[in-house]
């Protein structure tokens, strides 16, 4: 059950809405659930219900007319209170318990008070009512509604309780600001997909993903086609920011402009500056742990986010206090940001879907301070400068790893807020896991399939070793590999071509299963996969050419060999030289 509370002027207008047609004729059968006495006129059954409307607000606005100047300019409250979709129908009997225990929650007609505020409750669809009450007490004397949306929605979690209905996340004040039914309603007028302060506030948090400074942030928001307006202090600092699309226009002509406080409430000026302030990015060369000359940029930028969001999975599952925490939650929401705007064009629905919905995982009371998240805003920023992956060969590949690893932080960062009773923050984060799943699928399909390929085209003897491997090293994953089996002919490839870079299979797939919890993950084989392709500094592109490892892990795989046995042949060093026939082609 939804409340949505605003404050208005002018009585008359908002009955004739609500006992109107609507705008798009969606009200039907208005009528009266409740009110103040029990007595009020209903004009949705009278027969002359123009007259009977002209009554009704004569009613609500005495009290108002006799406070004269003491009454406040936006003296009407109205509050909306929709159940959620699946829940069954409420009789209007019902309605009008729920609308009497939200005024008295609110304060604005305590149960057992004589001189509370007169209210209506109008009902004109299924599944929801519209409370209207003008803001004068009986003695004259102004209501106190202090809060009065905390209370409502707090109201409003014990009558789902009650009533049976379905219960909903109980906020705690740290959410965006919604669109109002106006924006709403403009935004379907003027044929746009979302409103205004929507698009403006994915615009913010995509300037802000990565931004070394607020001169780049700025600079970023005017690039991306915003019109920017900044008040002054006398000292010539900036006080704030006002954002407005082009076009997007007021009545009068003039721009609707929004301030960054109104979009988020970490996209303030303070905040930002916080956060560029405790954030700030470095600007480094990839290590050879995480980049190869011979990969694109995009391809070395991902693997080094890959390994900067690991990190953050472990301090979210592990000993990390909560301001830490909490701003390693912010990083990773500005890394998403930064993935969604330069993906390939077949997973750029769903990782902008998931950035959406884990920027509300981002916000909770606990502060994001006294913390170093300069790795995440670091691979945040690289991406960006990077730019797009074209969704094949290796940018493909790194682009399924680190979504792969995406999954992984955004279910710690689930638990994360569970454990502390975030409900709505754990909510949003495994509403983006699930869209980063959907689009790991989709990056993930060429690359694994063409592992699988290679896994099945092994030699025998060769198969059967890594295979023995695995159960060795896997007894208690969920990892079997007794036979040629879908599910482990990429593992088995993957440490095949580990193998021939001059690594040691067992001990390589021992330091993947160590880096952290296996799980939580919906593919085990597949996060191995690409952990172990990471470590050992395999293309993600299957295709391509393996890279040996320095001499220090060559002699160790080497000195493994001897202990275990084994007779694993070696391959020749290969030239450290891109080679562009091991690519696809690129369209």
């Amino acid at each position: 059950m939804v409340p949505d509370i605003g404050r208005g002027s002018r009585t008359h207008g908002l009955l004739v809405y609500l006992y109107g047609p609507g705008r798009r004729e969606e009200h039907t059968d208005a009528h009266l659930v409740g009110s103040w006495d029990g007595f009020a006129p209903d004009p949705g059954r009278d027969p002359d219900p123009q007259f009977t409307l002209a009554r009704l607000t004569a009613a609500l606005d005495l009290r108002v007319k006799q406070a004269g100047e003491r009454a406040p300019a936006q003296h009407v409250w109205h509050c909306s209170v929709r159940t959620a979709p699946g829940d069954r129908r409420l009789s209007d009997e019902e309605w009008n318990a729920v609308a009497q225990r939200i005024v008295h929650a609110t304060g604005i007609a305590p149960d057992g008070d004589p001189d509370g505020c007169r209210w209506i409750a109008v009902r004109h669809a299924e599944d929801h009512i519209h409370i209207v009450a003008t803001l004068v007490r009986g003695d004259l004397r102004n209501p106190r509604l202090n809060y009065d949306f905390n209370k409502a929605q707090a109201e409003c979690r014990r009558i789902e309780k009650e009533m049976g209905l379905r219960r909903l996340n109980a906020g705690d004040g740290t959410a965006a600001k919604n669109p109002t039914s106006a924006e709403k309603f403009k935004a379907e007028r003027t044929g746009r997909p979302e409103t205004s302060r929507e698009t403006l506030r994915e615009a913010v948090r995509q300037a802000l993903a990565g931004a070394a400074d607020e001169k780049e942030f700025f600079t970023r928001l005017r690039e991306a086609g915003l019109r920017v307006k900044m008040p002054h202090a006398p000292s010539g600092d900036a006080l704030g920011y006002n954002v407005a699309l082009p076009g997007d226009r007021n009545r009068h002509g003039d721009p609707v402009w929004y301030p960054g406080s109104k979009l988020a409430p970490d996209l303030s000026l303070p905040k930002i500056r916080l956060r560029l302030a405790e954030g700030t990015v470095e600007q480094a060369a990839p290590s050879a742990a995480e980049g190869r000359p011979e990969w694109s940029p995009p391809a070395r930028a991902r693997r080094s986010a890959t390994s900067a969001t690991e990190r953050a999975a472990v301090l979210l599952d592990g000993d990390a206090d909560d301001e830490e925490s909490a701003a390693q939650l912010a990083g990773v929401g500005e890394l998403l940001d930064a993935v969604a705007q330069t993906s390939p064009a077949d997973t750029r629905a769903e990782l902008a879907a998931a950035a959406r919905a884990f920027e509300r995982a981002t916000r909770s009371h606990v502060r994001a301070e006294r913390a170093d998240t300069r790795a995440l805003r670091s691979a945040a920023r690289g991406i960006i400068q990077a730019g797009g992956a074209l969704g094949r060969g290796e940018d493909g590949g790194t682009t399924a790893m680190l979504v792969s690893t995406l999954v992984l932080v955004t279910l710690a960062a689930a638990r994360w807020h569970s454990a502390r009773g975030h409900a709505q923050q754990a909510h949003a984060s495994r509403q983006a896991a699930e869209h980063l799943r959907t689009a790991y699928r989709q990056a993930a399909a060429t690359p694994m399939r063409v592992l699988h390929d290679q896994g099945r085209a092994l030699p025998e003897a060769q198969r059967r070793a890594h295979e023995a491997t695995l159960r060795a090293v896997l007894p208690d994953q969920g990892v079997r590999a007794g036979g040629v089996s879908a599910k482990t002919d990429a593992l088995a490839a993957t440490l095949a071509q580990a193998e021939q870079a001059g690594h040691d299979p067992e001990a390589l797939l021992k330091q993947a299963i160590d880096l952290r919890e296996l799980a939580t993950a919906e593919n085990v084989n597949d996060v191995l996969v690409w952990r172990l392709r990471r470590i050992a500094q395999l293309p993600a592109h299957a295709g391509e050419t393996p890279h040996r490892p320095p001499a220090g892990i060559q002699s160790n795989r080497t000195s493994a060999n001897r202990t275990s046995g084994r007779n694993v042949p070696t391959a020749a060093p290969r030239p450290a030289v891109f080679d562009p026939r091991s690519r696809p082609p690129r369209r």
